[in-house]
């Protein structure tokens, strides 16, 4: 006779991306690069910008109807929702708590993760725990993230890789007979060099003043070199060691699953778990870098896209300013 255990499973996810379009020959128009320079470094055509009055909320409300939608339940089945971002709306409260208050779902545990670009992974291994410990039935994870309100359109380097949008999902605990869902998850950061990827300003060690908007020390500022290096290392080390972990190789996986950011880290990391590129699901091309968002939106994709069916072993891999990094391998049912 099997023996039974609890493990959580995806039931439905969703994403949304605004409606607003911005061409690499847009942005030329405005700083000095060109449709050829962007794609060529970076593998980004084109990428998606939030109206002024469309908040991060905003996004992630609608990622997180859509995907309400596709696990077919109510919303009110939901007792925990988790927001990844770096982009709140605000400092507080937390954008999670405009989120539960928008979709109307009062008494739900409710809280923003902050771990940049593996913020959705990051709550996904928290969601994960949460839910095996008994005390919630239901959770809503979304990752979302309006980066168009952070960017300096006078930097060429930066501002050409950034976009918005939202992507969330649907998780529940469930007793198996079997391991499926998600099987395992790793998460690690390292501080000690946060000015590769910061927003200097707008907190307690830089508060805003007249001196720090002139000095535009509200928007990013990014190493992009150096980013490139600690991507390519903590990438491939994240998911090498989530597979070993939890006993496969990669020639086990089905799909994988990475952040965004740049096609030259993933055609490394392919090249470092010696899987073909075919068996990534890639859409930098035509969304950019969303930060938190960019995990769950292709993660969203590639199940409406038909790429993932039940049994398949997936990975999802992400790295982010701080430096952050995570990995979770999941066994789709």
């Amino acid at each position: 006779m099997s023996s039974q255990s609890q493990s959580v499973t995806i039931l439905g996810t969703g994403s949304y991306a605004p409606t607003n379009i911005v061409t690499n020959d847009d942005l030329a128009k405005i700083v000095d690069t060109s449709d050829e320079w962007i794609r060529t470094r970076r593998g980004i055509g084109e990428r998606h910008f939030a109206d002024e009055c469309e908040s991060t909320s905003d996004m992630a409300c609608i990622a997180a109807d859509r995907a309400i939608e596709a696990a077919g339940i109510q919303r009110s089945e939901i007792d925990l929702i988790i927001v990844a971002t770096m982009t709140p709306d605000m400092p507080f409260p937390s954008t999670a708590c405009l989120v539960q208050s928008k979709l109307g779902l009062p008494n739900v545990t409710t809280f923003d993760m902050q771990a940049a670009c593996s913020g959705f992974v990051y709550a996904l291994s928290v969601a994960n725990s949460m839910l095996l410990s008994g005390n919630f039935k239901k959770a809503l994870i979304i990752g979302a993230e309006k980066m168009s309100g952070i960017l300096d359109f006078e930097d060429r380097t930066t501002c050409v890789l950034f976009g918005d949008g939202a992507g969330a999902a649907i998780l529940t605990v469930e007793t198996t007979t079997e391991k499926v869902g998600i099987l395992g998850a790793l998460c690690g950061a390292d501080g000690s060099n946060p000015s590769l990827l910061q927003q200097p300003g707008g907190g307690s060690a830089m508060p805003a003043s007249p001196e720090s908007i002139a000095g535009r020390q509200h928007f990013l500022k990014m190493n992009g070199k150096e980013i490139f290096k600690s991507a390519v290392r903590v990438m491939g080390q994240a998911s090498t060691d989530i597979i070993e972990q939890q006993g496969y190789t990669p020639e086990d996986l089905n799909l994988v699953i990475p952040h965004q950011a740049n096609m030259r880290i993933i055609e490394s990391l392919a090249k470092r778990l010696n899987i073909p590129m075919e068996k990534f699901h890639n859409n930098l091309d035509r969304y950019g870098n969303t930060s938190a968002a960019s995990v769950p939106i292709a993660l969203d994709e590639a199940y409406r896209a038909g790429r993932i069916q039940s049994g398949d072993l997936i990975l999802l891999v992400a790295f982010g300013a701080g430096l952050t990094w995570a990995s979770t391998l999941i066994k789709w049912q």
